[in-house]
């Protein structure tokens, strides 16, 4: 026998599972799937365009946006969304294309600084404008204005309840 856990409703009790309704159900899958989809599509155009992925993509950025163009591998993992050694090897992976360096962080000896050099902002220079033209294409072309402002709201009420910092 099965059930059909959508259609239960949220009990007062502590500890009680507080399932998700019908509607809220359609919600998550739409958003989840619709992301999900979203990120692939950017990351393929990117990747055939340009030959970045988008997470090596993504760590340039972080770079590029930094004073001195770079940041502690600790906090670039952390700004990634990334474990460290995951961090580790996309970095390797950027050193041997010569567009990001390490260096000891010169406050404490201990940490390594990421260094993002000038052919590694070029690129992601040149890497921008499709990356850019993908997120209007397959997300704000799609929206209207009302959709956008919505979309604002809720994801910086997410991000105060996910990422107060």
């Amino acid at each position: 026998m099965t059930t059909d856990v959508s259609s239960r409703t949220p009990r007062p009790e502590h500890g009680e599972t507080r399932w998700l309704d019908a509607e809220e159900q359609r919600a998550w899958r739409a958003w989840l799937y619709s992301t999900q989809l979203l990120q692939d599509r950017l990351d393929r155009e990117l990747t055939r365009a340009t030959g970045i992925p988008h997470t090596y993509y993504e760590i340039l950025v972080q770079l590029s946006e930094t004073p001195g163009r770079q940041m502690r591998m600790s906090e670039l993992a952390d700004r990634c969304l990334s474990s460290r050694s995951r961090l580790s090897h996309a970095v390797s992976r950027l050193e041997e294309r010569g567009w990001v360096r390490r260096q000891e962080c010169p406050e404490d000896g201990r940490g390594l600084l990421a260094v993002l050099t000038d052919e590694g902002f070029a690129a992601l220079e040149a890497a921008a404008p499709v990356h850019v033209e993908g997120v209007r294409t397959h997300l704000f072309d799609q929206l209207s204005p009302q959709q956008v402002a919505a979309m604002r709201d809720i994801g910086e009420t997410l991000l105060r309840h996910l990422d107060p910092s």
